[in-house]
């Protein structure tokens, strides 16, 4: 089978081109960008990890130009598309809006008027816990009310599950949405917690901690995420005569860990002492992320494997490999 994989130089994207590559039964078209919203070094060095698989090709590409998209989608004719490409990061989105309308709102439209042209079997797109924004309450169900987004960022993945609900309904094609809840491994996003503790406690520098260290996060191992991604691309939703083939899953681990016992078993892997501040709330951020796994569960049998002190651990032994 042929999957589309956007975002292909990416985290999670990475992860889940390789996994699909290695499974000796797909073809991979891998599309990126390799915007410099962080070092484009980190994400060639994703793509070489890849280049050998001989299932894997890559295309420099935005998809938010739907021309140049439309002529690769039709062109490679994929049985699937995972959409992972976009724009991250809360609190950029305070700083740079402008991107996110680019690549999460034009984007997300070019891919899925491309899939409409010719559909596929699937189509199954990031979205993120971001979205339960203000009045959520933990462990956050996806039929909680998501009209109260705190980040622009946040706006964007509630709009992209939105527009999905309406091309499933109008033209029939098959979408599924992926709530991820704070993803961490190794190749990880430098702007992200985990890389930006442990250089800090490497280099025996501070770390703010917002909140005043209180914040609450369902760390989830990329395995485990990308374990959801597959099994979710592989069952379409079906469509009812009161439903289109919509819907949307939680993909977390459902054990909220303090990001102060974070750091602590990041300075035990380590070997070296945080310098912490701790400081105040940061506009956009969520107190505690928890994810109800009930209906993903149901439908496609996820349940994450990995311990926090197991994946940290793997984590670890790849950040000091990468940053030698």
């Amino acid at each position: 089978m042929k999957v589309l994989v956007t975002g292909a130089a990416g985290f999670i994207g990475y992860h889940t081109a390789r996994q699909l590559a290695a499974s000796g039964d797909c073809e991979v078209l891998g599309l990126d960008n390799l915007n410099d919203y962080y070092p484009v070094a980190l994400k060639r060095a994703r793509l070489a990890q890849l280049a050998g698989l001989p299932a894997f090709r890559f295309v420099e590409a935005d998809f938010a130009d739907a021309a140049r998209f439309r002529e690769l989608y039709l062109s490679f004719a994929p049985d699937y598309v995972v959409h992972l490409g976009a724009q991250a990061g809360v609190r950029y989105s305070m700083e740079n809006p402008a991107a996110y309308t680019h690549s999460n709102l034009v984007g997300f439209s070019s891919v899925l008027d491309a899939a409409r042209e010719r559909p596929p079997r699937h189509v199954v797109y990031a979205s993120s816990s971001s979205v339960y924004g203000g009045g959520a309450v933990t462990p956050f169900h996806e039929d909680q009310r998501t009209d109260s987004p705190l980040s622009f960022y946040a706006a964007t993945k509630k709009s992209n599950e939105v527009t999905a609900y309406s091309y499933a309904h109008l033209f029939g094609l098959p979408l599924t949405g992926l709530r991820f809840f704070t993803v961490y491994g190794p190749w990880g996003r430098p702007d992200m917690a985990p890389i930006l503790f442990s250089k800090a406690i490497t280099e025996g520098k501070p770390i703010k901690l917002f909140n005043h260290g209180k914040n609450r996060r369902d760390f989830t191992y990329v395995d485990d995420i990308v374990a959801g991604v597959l099994a979710a691309m592989r069952t379409p939703p079906t469509a009812f005569a009161d439903a289109p083939p919509c819907r949307v899953f939680n993909l977390g681990h459902n054990h909220p860990v303090n990001v102060v016992d974070f750091v602590r078993e990041l300075e035990s892997l380590l070997g070296r002492k945080a310098q912490i501040e701790l400081i105040g709330p940061q506009p956009g951020d969520m107190v505690e992320t928890c994810a109800d796994l009930t209906r993903v569960q149901a439908a496609l049998g996820y349940a994450p494997r990995t311990p926090l002190a197991e994946g940290l651990r793997a984590f670890v032994e790849w950040f000091r490999d990468y940053h030698r």
